[in-house]
């Protein structure tokens, strides 16, 4: 007989590491009361303390992204200077 995994949802897991993170009750206490196994809740806490970092650097990324479009449309518009200039060039008979 196969048995599905039961998946739980981010609002679910981020309730348990947020609980973890506290530090009120043991993991193992944890997963007794959650019925879920402690070796999860202990990923789960992780996931969460490396990601909070990532909530702060939001505004580095969204400058870094805005950075990395306008260098795109700099790239164009050196490529389309280039083809003009050598259209020119041409054109006058260098």
């Amino acid at each position: 007989m196969k048995t599905t995994r039961k998946r739980y949802s981010a609002e679910f897991k981020a309730k348990v590491a947020m609980e973890a993170i506290r530090g009120d009750l043991t993991l193992a206490e944890l997963a007794a009361k959650h019925g879920i196994h402690h070796t999860m809740i202990g990923a789960w806490k992780r996931q969460a303390m490396e990601g909070l970092a990532s909530l702060f650097d939001n505004g580095d990324q969204s400058s870094k992204a805005a950075s990395e479009a306008e260098i795109e449309k700099l790239h164009a518009k050196i490529g389309q200077l280039l083809v003009e200039r050598d259209f020119l060039a041409k054109a006058s008979g260098r």
